[in-house]
């Protein structure tokens, strides 16, 4: 995986960056060399005394996080947090696409894929992966990368994962035809960035903004470079780049750190120090001398503008005042840009980012606008915009509402160990971990000053990517300060105080049974409260309205989406930037959505601040205005949405698959339109519609709420009676019936011209229900097929095997009141391996139910799923929801706990009955999407060899 120039704003899919160092001569010899020499000691080394393995010396400890180093130069940080019943084994190593040389672009990414073929212990990764439960990926970014895994928290897991990373540091096999296999699976990750041309855009904006410096590299490479690279070349890099001492471990959650350290000394010590010297990299981006542009011309269906500032690295003192000021521009809705374009209609949506960089770095600057819009007016009015922004006017007001959405950000990752361990690569790929509270402490000291002084040193034409050269007697450039030395700044850093640490909480259904308290209000609204001691006394809330029926939601799919959606833009106290503030005030994040029957809240918060997230939470369910306005912008954001699907195989394939698969009455509520039936939908809309749908449907007579954490339940239960236990619905709430519809078998294609990716869908609807005697076997037999971390039938085939598909997997569900199910199967791929996909697809199909599985796969695959079950148990987020669904199913934990005693029973022999019995390849229809009047590619086996990186590896 890569991470994307678009990071967090817009699609799933997207581009990403890499870059890089050449390798010399010299060091690639003294590897070669120093690997000679481990294989002649091998045999002998055996036979003698264990080397003495220095003790692991403390460095520092700063909020519950302590440095060691051991003798062959790894750094390692150690982050015990009791209350989660899960480990974080996260290695980060000091390499990205900056480390890379000339023919070299994509090199790293590439090479992280590589890690996952196998080591000399560890020779099928992806499968010890989901035989023990664990969330894992890899990372490739500009300054590093990193690979981590999350499991239960067992004693044998944690030997495990340390055993497993510390063998593929040095161990990984990189071989000549495993990368020849895997060309193809990272071109395919290329071609989903290459799908979205806002993705492009911010790439060609970028690389024209870099003359020399690295980071002007997309990180997922050149095409060409990627297909050609030698793997001694590759192999060379790995032994480089891939040693203690270029590499920083992080091991979080319930651990002891005594013994932790100890064992991970014993896995890691024995790794010699190398030999080699690594030289930092040094070329410096010359000050850009004029405004530089770009233009990009592809098929799509919105228009967009880019534009990019090159601005000081993340541990320069600028840097924060830079952040601060990209939220007072770009924070919806009080962001300067966002009024300029976004409510004057001029753009339909807007965003910004920069990176935590080592090196001086880029603040990017988007805008997505309407076909039937003016591009060179809202290009006017965002470059206006910006250039007055040396010179506008900064308030305190201002100031604090950005500080604050970016603290309350901070706060929930530095309480969560999972985030936190994960989010410390990108500091330390920066220069130290320590500068994640160096920033937040910078934050917190930015006054209206700080931002205006970098608004006029930063902000001038002369330093921005985008329009014309315009000549300029004196030019006024830009001259980025250098990053200071990060040994000196975090030296003396102490930190504060370690926040609250929580309980070590059993996440089996017994246990979780047994602290459960549920009741009920007079309304009818149901609750589940599970108090928990947490780390920063967070806590997680869940709550569920329901409304209406089948016959009284007729023809209000898209209105009762609209009146979700305008919850949070404003009640009768607090306007939409109001609502935002309070929750950043409080450090609390709120997500609403909903539409159909139903509206879902989603709360995180900490035990003080939780009454107040409710009291918010309350005014915006209760007391919404649906301002006129903020309609009609809501209005523009859903028609460019669903314009941006029209090119999109991705939006088009899933579209057509739902159609296919629940052909329901085009008045009802669970009718899925057309793109264009969905844009006139929206078009037609009306705001009257909106409020009569709310004052017909709303209450609270049907609700669900569930809570989970730290908090006081007296104060809860009574904030939850005297603000929901009394609403009730207007209309009565009835369950929509789940009907099994026997859908012919089907074959759909559908054309996307120039767009290099490919999207395939195949499913078959089933006359299941989650309590059906066959379905224990069922969701294990799924798992084995398409579930799993790459090591299903359909990733071993298609992706590890053939080499065709980036994404690939099954899913398999039951009704939980009736018999309605359905199995699914997915795969992103090179729209001109249509032909082989399916083949292959079908081959694997036919194989499960004409041979079946293993026992041999049962065994491997219960405890993966067991585990991986225990895994979302300890999450809180998903324990609420949960408990919130379960008041609804009418269930309790016993009944996960039966389920995972009849998977744990079952044979192979029944598994492969009932997957004989329920899914039959014959009955599968499948639709795809994809530019398939490409010719296949030539020279190659599977498809071109080509790659790129972004989501999982």
């Amino acid at each position: 995986m890569l991470k994307t120039y678009r990071q967090f704003p817009i699609r799933q899919i997207a581009i990403t960056l890499l870059v890089g160092l050449f390798l010399f001569g010299g060091d690639v010899f003294a590897q070669k060399k120093e690997k000679k020499k481990r294989k002649k000691k091998g045999n002998a080394t055996a036979m003698a005394e264990k080397p003495v393995i220095p003790d692991p010396v403390k460095v520092t400890s700063v909020e519950g996080i302590t440095e060691y180093m051991l003798g062959n130069g790894l750094r390692v940080l150690m982050f015990p947090d009791p209350s989660k019943q899960t480990i974080t084994v996260n290695i980060t190593y000091l390499v990205g696409s900056r480390h890379e040389g000339y023919g070299e672009t994509g090199m790293a990414h590439l090479l992280e894929h590589m890690v996952f073929k196998g080591s000399t212990k560890h020779t099928n990764i992806p499968q010890e992966l989901t035989d023990h439960g664990a969330r894992p990926n890899g990372t490739t970014w500009l300054d590093r990368t990193n690979y981590f895994e999350t499991f239960s928290a067992t004693e044998e897991n944690l030997k495990w994962a340390l055993d497993l990373e510390s063998d593929r540091m040095v161990n990984s096999f990189i071989k000549k035809e495993d990368l020849e296999k895997e060309f193809s699976v990272v071109r395919n990750e290329f071609e989903m960035g290459e799908n979205d041309p806002e993705s492009v855009l911010s790439e060609r904006v970028i690389s024209t903004a870099y003359l020399w410096h690295n980071y002007g590299n997309s990180t997922i490479g050149s095409r060409e470079d990627i297909e050609r690279v030698p793997i001694d070349n590759l192999q060379a890099f790995y032994r480089k780049y891939y040693q203690p001492d270029n590499a920083v471990l992080l091991v979080a959650g319930k651990i002891d750190e005594a013994k932790t350290i100890k064992m991970i000394n014993e896995y890691f010590g024995y790794i010699p120090r190398p030999t080699r010297v690594l030289q930092p990299t040094y070329t410096v981006e010359p000050v850009q001398d004029g405004e530089r542009s770009v233009t990009l011309r592809r098929v799509g269906d919105v228009q967009a503008i880019g534009v990019a500032y090159h601005i000081c690295g993340n541990a320069h003192p600028d840097y924060p005042a830079l952040d601060v000021l990209q939220g007072i521009l770009t924070s919806e809705p009080a962001g300067k840009i966002y009024k300029a374009l976004v409510e004057t209609k001029k753009a339909s949506s807007q965003y910004a980012y920069s990176f935590t960089n080592k090196d001086p770095t880029f603040l990017y600057f988007n805008a997505s606008v309407l076909k039937d819009k003016d591009l060179e007016d809202a290009k006017k009015t965002m470059l206006a915009t910006l250039d007055a922004v040396p010179t506008m006017e900064i308030t305190k007001e201002d100031v604090d509402r950005a500080k604050n959405e970016i603290l309350k950000t901070l706060e929930l990752t530095l309480r969560n160990t999972e985030r936190t361990g994960l989010q410390l690569s990108e500091y330390i790929g920066a220069g130290d971990w320590r500068l994640v509270f160096i920033y937040r402490d910078a934050i917190e000291k930015i006054t209206p000053a700080d931002v205006a002084r970098v608004a006029k040193f930063y902000f001038k034409p002369s330093n921005r990517t985008i329009g014309l050269f315009i000549p300029e007697e004196t030019p006024d450039r830009v001259k980025v300060p250098e990053s200071p030395n990060v040994d000196d700044l975090v030296k003396n850093y102490k930190g504060r105080a370690v926040v609250a640490q929580g309980e070590a909480f059993d996440p089996s259904p017994a246990n979780i049974e047994n602290r459960t308290k549920r009741g009920q209000e007079p309304n009818g609204l149901e609750y589940a409260f599970l108090q928990k001691s947490t780390r920063g006394n967070t806590v997680r809330a869940n709550i569920t309205l329901r409304m209406g029926d089948e016959q009284s939601l007729q023809n209000k799919q898209t209105i009762a989406s609209f009146t979700a959606s305008m919850l949070n833009k404003g009640t009768k106290t607090l306007n939409r930037q109001q609502i935002k503030d309070s929750l950043d005030k409080i450090k609390s994040q709120v997500f609403i959505g909903g539409g159909g029957n139903n509206v879902v809240v989603n709360i995180e918060s900490s035990k003080d601040n939780l009454p107040k997230a409710l009291a918010i939470v309350n005014d915006i369910l209760k007391n919404p205005v649906f301002d006129a306005n903020e309609f009609e912008k809501l209005r523009q954001e859903s028609i460019a949405q669903i314009e941006s699907q029209k090119s999109d195989p991705q939006g088009l394939a899933f579209t057509a698959f739902q159609r296919t698969m629940n052909p329901y009455p085009k008045s009802d509520v669970r009718y899925v339109g057309t793109l264009d039936e969905q844009l006139e939908n929206v078009k037609n809309v009306k705001l009257e519609d909106v409020k009569k749908f709310y004052t017909d449907f709303y209450g609270a007579s049907a609700a669900t709420v569930s809570v989970v954490g730290d908090f006081d339940e007296p104060t809860i239960k009574n904030i939850i009676s005297t603000s929901l236990g009394t609403w009730k619905n207007p209309t009565p709430f009835k369950r929509i019936q789940a009907v099994y519809q026997d859908i012919a078998p089907s074959a759909n294609a559908i054309k996307t011209p120039d767009k290099a990716n490919a999207l395939f869908l195949a499913g078959v609807n089933l006359p299941l229900q989650d309590t059906d005697v066959d379905y224990p076997a069922l969701i294990l037999g799924n798992y084995m097929l398409g579930g799993g971390f790459l090591s299903s039938r359909l990733a071993v085939r298609i992706r590890q095997k053939d080499g065709l598909s980036y994404g690939v997997g099954s899913q398999l569900s039951g009704a939980p009141f009736d018999k309605s199910g359905s199995f699914m199967t997915y795969a992103i791929y090179a729209p001109e391996n249509a032909e082989k996909l399916e083949k292959a697809f079908f081959e694997e199909m036919n194989k499960v139910v004409t041979e079946g599985f293993t026992e041999e796969e049962l065994k491997a695959a219960k405890a993966g799923w067991l585990q991986s079950r225990s895994v979302s148990r300890s999450q809180d987020n998903e324990l609420s929801s949960r408990l919130n669904n379960y008041l609804y199913y009418d269930r309790t934990l016993a009944f996960d706990a039966d389920f995972e005693k009849k998977v744990e029973a079952l044979t192979a022999e029944q598994v492969n009955a009932a997957m004989k019995k329920h899914v039959d390849p014959k009955k599968i229809s499948i639709v795809k999407a994809g530019d398939f009047d490409k010719k296949p590619a030539t020279g190659t086996t599977g498809t071109a060899p080509g790659v790129q990186g972004s989501g999982k590896n």
